[in-house]
């Protein structure tokens, strides 16, 4: 058994029917852990729970219908899964807007989506992982968490407050055996990604040239120079996950291809 073996742990990976929360439940999936797929509706949900089982044969999948962001979505989650060893909040919206329409609505909604649904599993599930002696908390944050994009401030606004919620319930697990941390995700390959593309580049160019023009043009910081695969993302989740990171708490970790221009964190 290597330490990366996660049998016998049981995952929570909230917005998980498609992208990186997909591709962070297929990796704790192959490294032998239980894990709840997460979504709104039960089609969208029934669909990556098959992907999963398909591309993991054997994988222990268990599906969760429920609006994460909702105080109603929550509970369900709770009493579908009463304890989780691995919390992983990876739900989120974005989308590009000009700073000053963005409305006082779209605010709040961002920040119940991004912040406070996180927020709220973590208060329902660090006790129990407290109480244990073990746990892991993640948070998906985002180089927009440091480097604000002025077409998106209010998603930007979310990711920074992410990484003062990880910090903060760092603190709270302190010496307890559970750990809290932020993933800082760059520029990453997923359906929704090539939509918002599409809408600052050229629609009616080939997906590889509007992809060389987006990083071009509006994330030129980037030294892969190019989007980051979703399963990238995983493998560190995947990692800050076992036992090889008992070390690693109250951090953000980058997987960012180099785009955040700064030697820390």
């Amino acid at each position: 058994m290597t330490q990366l073996d996660l049998t016998g742990s049981t995952a929570l990976v909230t917005g998980s029917t498609q992208g990186i929360g997909e591709a962070i439940v297929i990796g704790l999936a192959r490294a032998g852990a239980r894990v709840a797929v997460n979504g709104r509706t039960p089609a969208t949900v029934t669909a990556a729970v098959e992907h999963v089982r398909a591309t993991v044969p054997g994988a222990d999948v268990v599906p969760v219908v429920a609006d994460a962001a909702s105080d109603d979505g929550a509970q369900h989650i709770k009493d579908a899964l009463e304890n989780v060893d691995i919390l992983v909040n990876n739900l989120g919206i974005f989308g590009a807007r000009p700073a000053l329409e963005i409305t006082d609505d779209e605010w709040r909604h961002y920040f119940e989506v991004n912040v406070l649904a996180a927020v709220r599993l973590t208060r329902m599930y660090l006790p129990g992982m407290i109480d244990r002696g073990f746990g892991r908390v993640q948070y998906i944050a985002s180089d927009s968490a440091v480097v604000t994009p002025v077409e998106m401030i209010h998603y930007g606004m979310t990711k920074t407050a992410l990484l003062a919620v990880s910090r903060g319930f760092a603190k709270q697990a302190s010496g307890s055996g559970v750990t809290v941390n932020c993933v800082l995700a760059g520029p990453t390959h997923t359906k929704g990604v090539e939509e918002f593309v599409y809408q600052l580049v050229d629609a009616g160019l080939p997906w590889d040239e509007a992809q060389r023009a987006f990083m071009r043009e509006h994330r030129p910081q980037s030294l892969l120079e190019r989007l980051i695969e979703p399963e990238e993302i995983a493998n560190m989740v995947v990692y800050l996950s076992s036992p090889l990171a008992s070390a690693t708490t109250g951090g953000a970790l980058r997987v960012d291809g180099g785009y955040i221009d700064s030697i820390t964190p």
